[in-house]
Order: C-alpha cells, then structure tokens, then sequence
C-alpha cells in the first residue's frame, strides 16, 4: 500500500497540467533548460567577442542578426587573425547552411502561416531551439507555430543578454587573444568528433585536414579552408554514395560507437 501511494505520489506531478496557465509561461518552462545552458557560453562568447574587437553595441547586434554560437566563435577567431571579408563570408555561408535542412523539416507544421511569421521563425532558428520544437511537434498536438516561435525568441533573449554581459565582463578584465584562436579549435573538435559515426567520417576528417593544410600553403588566405570544405565534402559524397551501392557490408560504413545495449554493425559482420 505504501509502494502504491509513493508511486502515486511520484507520478502525480507528471499528471497535473494547469489548464489556465497562460501561454507565455508554458512556452517559458518548455525552453527553460535550454535558455540556462546558452548562459555560460554566451558569457564565454561576448568575452571573446570583445577581445576580437567589438562592442557592446555590435555584440548585440550580432548575437541578435546571427545567432549562433559557431559562427560568432569563427567570426571572432577569423577576424583576429585578419582574414579577408569574403573569406568569412564563405565559411559562414558553409557552417550556417545546415539550416536550410533544419527549416524544411519543420516546414509541414507551419503551413498557411503568412510571410512576415515565417520571416521571423527563419532569422531566430537555431540548432537547439529547433530540437525542441521538433521534439514539440511531433509528440505534442496542441503546440502550435506561435508556442514555437516564443521558444525561439526566449532562447534569443537569454543568447543576447549573455552575450551582452559577456562583453561587459570582456572590458573589464584583459583577455589573451590567443585564448580566442583555443576557443574555437576546441568547438569545431567537439563538432568533428560529435559526426564521428562510421569510419569513413574518420577517413573524411583525415582528408579535410590535409586538404586544408594544402589549400592554406597554396592560396596564403583562409579561402583554403573553403576549397578543402568543399573538396573534402564532395570526395565524402561520393564515397559514401558509392560504398552504400556497391559494398552495402563494407567495414568503412560500420558505426564507431553505438547506444548501450545495441549491437553495432562490426558485431553481425564478424
């Protein structure tokens, strides 16, 4: 009897939804754990920002236009190295393409909704509130493109205001600018051994930095590191493609890593 009122008791909390909650508090508890997480590396991206050369004002203005932690870190690094404008641009354009991928797939839930609101969903999407809408969406029928919307901007507000205190923290204390260049490297590791799926991402990654070591000597520009983007992605592209067709059972497309308790690819070839 005890077991079965703690169990109760326990579950009870999951059970009890206020129908009188407004909407703007729902959607606040929804994207709260992701708004606590941008703190810190907002505060780190302001503080970098800063030693990069912007103020106040223009770490605003970028946290607000861009809004993404990627691009800020690699227009902070690239500009303390003085990288040409167009240089910037490109790997921008690279890095940030994803979101058109990111956008299609949410695109069925926004149907019928005007010009003007899909103008504002697209210019505040980011990786992480689009996994929670997408999460919303496909496990929730009552959420809705406007509850969407308010994650997104709540988690722009918490972007930006630590940003902006991280720039103010910046003009405080004086930050190496090498700290900048460590910063970055260690972002796009975590990014490159996050994709690290099956060996032939290992194979690719491997490729993409001697590429880029080439390009680098060759152009004397960071224009490089869009060549070998490019060259590493489309040499992966067919690869890949080509592997999957006609060696379906090859080693190279064996997951590295696999969930507890699932038996990875390698274990049903052996």
């Amino acid at each position: 009897m005890e077991a079965s009122f703690l169990s109760k008791r326990t579950r009870s909390p999951k059970q009890v939804v206020d129908p009188n909650e407004p909407a703007w508090k729902t959607t606040l508890r929804v994207s709260m754990p992701l708004n606590i997480s941008y703190i810190p590396i907002g505060l780190a991206c302001g503080i970098l920002l800063h030693a990069a050369g912007f103020n106040t004002l223009l770490t605003g203005l970028v946290s607000i236009l861009i809004f993404s932690g990627g691009a800020q870190f690699l227009i902070a690094t690239m500009l303390t190295i003085n990288s040409p404008l167009l240089s910037i641009v490109l790997m921008l354009f690279f890095l940030e393409l994803r979101y058109a991928l990111l956008s299609s797939s949410l695109s069925p839930y926004l149907r019928g909704k005007s010009t003007r609101f899909l103008f504002l969903f697209a210019v505040s999407l980011n990786d992480e509130n689009y996994a929670v809408n997408y999460l919303k969406f496909a496990t929730d029928k009552k959420w809705t493109p406007h509850d969407a919307l308010h994650v997104e901007h709540y988690s722009l507000l918490f972007w930006t205001v630590s940003n902006l205190i991280g720039s103010l923290i910046g003009s405080a204390i004086k930050i190496d600018l090498g700290v900048v260049n460590f910063a970055l490297t260690a972002l796009f590791l975590y990014m490159i051994v996050m994709q690290l799926k099956n060996r032939i991402t290992v194979l690719i990654a491997l490729v993409a930095a001697f590429f880029a070591v080439v390009f680098m000597c060759w152009t004397k520009s960071t224009i490089g590191l869009v060549i070998s983007t490019l060259v590493a992605s489309f040499i992966g592209f067919l690869l890949e493609s080509t592997l999957r067709k006609r060696l379906p059972e090859s080693h190279w497309l064996w997951k590295l890593r696999t969930h507890a308790g699932e038996p990875s690819e390698s274990d049903g070839n052996e």
